[in-house]
C-alpha cells in the first residue's frame, strides 16, 4: 500500500523485463510507481532492443536482471532510457521487493535525469547517461 509520501502520485514509470515476477510489479504499484511488465506491451520473445524502444516511447525506466541491457543503453543515440539492473545473490521475489523498496527512493532523481543504476548485495552504483 502507498504511504503518505507516495499517495496520489506516481513516482517512477517502470517497465520490468520478462525475468521479473508479476508480484514485484504489483508490489511496485503498491509503492506508488507506474509499473508494468514488458509482457503487457510486447510478445514474450521480444528482444532487448524492442523493450528499450517501448520504455523510451513511454518514458519508462527498464528494470532488469539482464546485464545485456547495459551495453545497449550506453551505446544508444540518444542515450537511454534509464536502467536499473539487479545483481542480487538471492533474486527471490521477497528479496527483490525489499531491495527495490529501499533503493528506488534514493535513485529517483538520477533515473529521471538519465542513469544506469546497478544494485548488488553490497552497493548501489549510479552512472549518468550518456556514458562517457
Amino acid at each position: 500500500m502507498a504511504d503518505e509520501r507516495t499517495a496520489g502520485r506516481r513516482r517512477v514509470r517502470i517497465l520490468a523485463d520478462q525475468h521479473l515476477s508479476p508480484r514485484t510489479v504489483a508490489f511496485l504499484r503498491g509503492l506508488g510507481h507506474d509499473a508494468i511488465r514488458a509482457a503487457d506491451r510486447l510478445p514474450s520473445d521480444a528482444s532487448d532492443r524492442e523493450i528499450l524502444e517501448v520504455a523510451s516511447r513511454e518514458g519508462r525506466i527498464v528494470l532488469t536482471q539482464d546485464l545485456d541491457f547495459t551495453g545497449l543503453v550506453a551505446l544508444r543515440e540518444p542515450a537511454g532510457p534509464s536502467l536499473v539492473i539487479l545483481r542480487l545473490g538471492s533474486p527471490g521475489v521477497d528479496r527483490v521487493n525489499e531491495v527495490l523498496q529501499s533503493v528506488l527512493p534514493a535513485v529517483e532523481e538520477a533515473l529521471r535525469n538519465g542513469a544506469i543504476v546497478s544494485v548488488d548485495d553490497q552497493r548501489v552504483r549510479i552512472r549518468a547517461l550518456p556514458v562517457q
